[in-house]
């Protein structure tokens, strides 16, 4: 006997209630690309490789928090015939090519700041000092707006980390034009830019690498699937659990298929067996697609067998 049951419930949030979030999420959006365009100019203006290179590290935030809002509005356009789970996908493959990008651009600043060590340029520290105060004022700004939503929701979260771990670059800037304005140590611009440009190769291959997992479609992070397997047991009349799939959407839509052994006498149960089954995985694991299909290893299908080998046969003459 088999059956198959189907539990697509998204979980997903109500646009009313993301309204407050998507707003928070577009003002720091607007001020984060304001400073990475004045990181950038005044990074040229003020021929400070380091104050370029935070510019870039500005643009992964920008990245990011647009990411994050992209999702909140994908999360809330509904499956179509041709695409049955949504455009979720869409991150993912966008997350991927972006830290592509910006790996190639970390690469082109370990290259000039090698060239400024047998080279040192001088550079205009006053400006380069009033560009990176601005620049960690806005960081931290974003940040707090950031942080009561960062903690229940996983995208947010990244993108929280994200304006941290600019802050702490931004304060990375403010030292070296304070240390260069008083010592004339003009090594330090490219130290500097080497540290910040090692911090966006770090976050890049992290993301790629989260990325590809997914694309690859393998387990999803925080997932244990033999925690799963003992979940699923746990339902009265589930004997065994196998041809069991785990994977993600996006970041924090996952997904699992797998055949449920039911127990002879709890086979008219299947259905609230499903049901339980389906509140535990989202409960516990924040599981929401799933396919189960049950099946009873110890029924008589002897008949059924001998039904499919008569039709074979006959279809054979």
């Amino acid at each position: 006997m088999a059956i198959a049951a189907h539990n697509h419930e998204h979980g997903r949030p109500h646009a009313d209630a993301d309204r407050p979030i998507k707003r928070r999420l577009q003002i720091s959006i607007a001020l984060t690309a304001i400073i990475f365009i004045a990181e950038l100019a005044g990074g040229y203006y003020t021929n400070s490789l380091a104050l370029m290179s935070d510019a870039a590290h500005v643009f992964m935030d920008v990245f990011a928090l647009a990411l994050t809002l992209a999702a909140i509005y994908i999360a809330e356009l509904p499956p179509t015939e041709t695409r049955t789970y949504g455009l979720h996908r869409v991150e993912v493959f966008v997350s991927w090519a972006n830290s592509f990008i910006l790996i190639l651009v970390t690469l082109f600043i370990f290259y000039s700041a090698y060239q400024r060590f047998g080279n040192p340029q001088p550079v205009e520290t006053i400006g380069m000092l009033v560009i990176a105060v601005i620049g960690l004022v806005v960081n931290l700004v974003v940040a707090v707006w950031l942080m009561s939503y960062a903690e229940r929701d996983l995208n947010i979260k990244s993108a929280y980390f994200h304006v941290v771990g600019d802050a702490a670059a931004s304060v990375g800037v403010i030292v070296c034009a304070v240390v260069i304005y008083f010592t004339g140590w003009l090594f330090v611009d490219p130290l500097i830019s080497d540290l910040i440009g090692a911090i966006i190769l770090v976050g890049s291959f992290n993301t790629m690498r989260d990325a590809s997992h997914i694309l690859l479609e393998g387990v999803p992070k925080g997932i244990d699937l033999g925690r799963v397997i003992d979940d699923i047991k746990e339902s009265n009349g589930v004997s065994g659990v196998h041809s069991i799939h785990v994977w993600s959407i996006c970041n924090n839509v996952h997904a699992l298929s797998a055949h449920l052994d039911i127990e002879p006498l709890q086979r008219s149960r299947a259905g609230e067996i499903f049901n339980e089954v389906n509140e535990r995985l989202a409960a516990t694991h924040h599981i929401f697609y799933t396919t189960l299909q049950a099946e009873c290893s110890g029924c008589d299908t002897n008949d059924t067998l001998r039904k499919i080998a008569h039709r074979e046969r006959g279809h054979s003459h």
